[in-house]
């Protein structure tokens, strides 16, 4: 275990020291103050009444949480892709397994740095913004750390499936094919949506099982959850299936602990063939 966190310490340091997670960082910052700004103008809009400045803000926050998401993903994937697949092509890896440091620990202790790095993004990031949100209209979501974690959850899953890719594929060929697939999860949850709303048992299956293969959407849809204000749950379910049909930034319900239970397993088996992959793979 001593190993798995010195390696997962050095993972830290040696992200810390790249241009991209300082390029990031500072955009990230310059981000939140723009987008606070422009919340602080919903207040001075004329002939807007406070309910609806609430509403307005309940809506602009899922779609800055939808660009960081976004962003996490991207990020995620940048920073995992080259992580073993790197140290394989430039010989790290032969220098240093075959000191007493096992394949499985090294990989387990960089998909521990990582995993950290993309939480404290995802923790850090979202506090600030709502922190702004909040300065700017005084609005704040119903649960924001479910909706925070959710989005965390949404950078691991996507982290620890390009980690797997990384065992055997260059960088760039990994990095691209996560982001496919992240995409594909997310075509894959508005296709759902329009499943449910018009009662098409094909397009909802395609939909669901798209959900079981990449849950990074379905994650999506649980920090939307707890988002969104019980008052503007009740007016969109007012409306009819119909009405939500294929819209990607609404969820009607939280996420059933049997799927999460399904996401942690999903997470398990991913981390358990990247481990038999690095352990077949030729140095």
């Amino acid at each position: 275990m001593t190993q798995v966190l010195t390696i997962a310490r050095l993972t830290i340091l040696e992200a810390s020291r790249r241009k991209l997670l300082l390029a990031l960082g500072v955009l990230t910052i310059l981000v939140i103050v723009l987008t606070s700004w422009g919340f602080s103008r919903l207040p001075t809009m004329s002939g807007v009444t406070p309910a609806e400045v609430r509403l307005a803000s309940s809506q602009l926050t899922i779609l800055v949480a939808f660009m960081f998401s976004g962003v996490l993903a991207l990020g995620s994937t940048l920073v995992a892709a080259p992580s073993i697949a790197s140290d394989i092509e430039s010989g790290i890896a032969l220098a240093i397994l075959p000191r007493p440091i096992r394949r499985s620990q090294l990989l387990m202790g960089k998909w521990l740095g990582l995993a950290f790095l993309v939480t404290l993004y995802a923790a850090g990031s979202g506090l600030l913004e709502l922190l702004g949100i909040w300065l700017a209209t005084g609005y704040t979501p119903p649960n924001p750390v479910a909706a925070l974690t959710f989005v965390a959850a949404e950078g691991i899953v996507l982290m620890t499936l390009t980690l797997l890719l990384s065992t055997r594929l260059a960088p760039m060929t990994g990095g691209v094919i996560a982001l496919v697939l992240f995409f594909v999860g997310w075509i894959g949850g508005i296709a759902l949506a329009i499943g449910t709303g018009f009662d098409n048992e094909t397009i909802k299956n395609i939909g669901t099982g798209s959900r079981l293969l990449i849950p990074t959407d379905a994650l999506w849809h649980g920090a939307i959850f707890h988002l969104e204000p019980p008052d503007f749950l009740a007016l969109a379910r007012a409306g009819g299936r119909g009405a939500r049909a294929g819209n990607p930034f609404f969820a009607d319900a939280p996420l059933p602990g049997i799927y999460i239970a399904w996401v942690v397993g999903w997470l398990a088996a991913i981390i358990g063939l990247a481990n038999w992959s690095f352990a077949k793979r030729d140095l």
